[in-house]
């Protein structure tokens, strides 16, 4: 079963003529299927995939990692490229997200920049579920990612506003998308949220197979303490991990510290790169 996973968009280019911009989205074709695994902040992802020959087109189905607009900002142009399709999700990605730094005076709206009205007038056919969900024989969501680990937690950034009031939001919606090859599982992350080794753990647990042959996208390690960048590390390295290929949200302090402990098996994964597995 080949593989193949083209990063559309991603916070820098990987190869000339592209263009960068603060987000992730991820062309996936595995077992037949073509599955865009976020859309990006913008434009980016159509210009791109318009530039490296990509067709996105009717029957490329969409999931979404979660709400923030750096991954769903790109949907309404995508939905009136490809027309009718449907869009997999977290039921939490509709709920207002924002975002408040103790040095900020405001709360920023950092939600889906569009209504779910809209999308589906554009023909988005939503799929929420909580649980995990299985696209093809050999595909699946995460679904809610229970949190594990000691050391991986939601930073106090993060609010949900119910009631006119800002809540503590513990990003229900971060999911993942899995894929079971014949030599262990292909793990892609938005953000990695809820934590890249809970992810893990969670793709494990859905599809009974315990090798990881590859990890590609967010993780957020960039806003961690150096205790829990270690440990996530650490945990990591036991995992015994053949690819892991990192975006966005990953931070340059972890991606050095990854690929000296991986080596040849790390690459930075910018928009542009293009990864096949056999």
């Amino acid at each position: 079963m080949g593989i193949r996973l083209i990063t559309l968009s991603e916070n820098t280019s990987g190869k000339p003529g592209l263009v960068a911009e603060w987000g992730l989205s991820i062309f996936v074709k595995a077992n037949g299927e073509n599955i865009l695994f976020d859309t990006g902040a913008g434009f980016a992802a159509l210009r791109n995939a318009h530039k490296l020959g990509i067709s996105l087109h009717h029957g490329t189905r969409i999931v979404l990692s979660h709400a923030h607009a750096d991954h769903t900002g790109g949907l309404k142009s995508v939905l009136a490229r490809i027309g009718p399709t449907e869009v997999i999700s977290h039921p939490a990605i509709w709920e207002k997200k924002y975002t408040k730094r103790p040095y900020e005076k405001e709360a920023a709206f950092i939600g889906i920049p569009f209504a779910k009205k809209e999308m589906e007038l554009l023909g988005a056919e939503f799929k929420p579920s909580k649980a995990p969900v299985q696209l093809s024989e050999n595909i699946w969501t995460t679904g809610e990612i229970p949190v594990r680990t000691d050391f991986e937690d939601i930073e106090p950034i993060f609010y949900v506003k119910k009631s006119d009031l800002l809540e503590p939001d513990s990003i229900p919606d971060d999911l993942a998308l899995v894929i079971k090859s014949k030599n262990g599982l292909v793990i892609i992350l938005g953000c990695g949220h809820r934590g890249i080794i809970n992810t893990i753990y969670q793709a494990q647990k859905i599809t009974g197979e315990q090798r990881i042959h590859t990890v590609v996208g967010g993780t957020h390690l960039f806003p961690k303490t150096e205790e829990q960048r270690e440990k996530a590390l650490n945990a990591l390295k036991s995992l015994d991990i053949q690819n892991i290929g990192v975006s966005h949200c990953t931070g340059f302090e972890a991606s050095m510290k990854m690929s000296q402990m991986f080596g040849s098996r790390f690459f930075l994964n910018n928009a542009g790169t293009i990864f096949n597995i056999d």
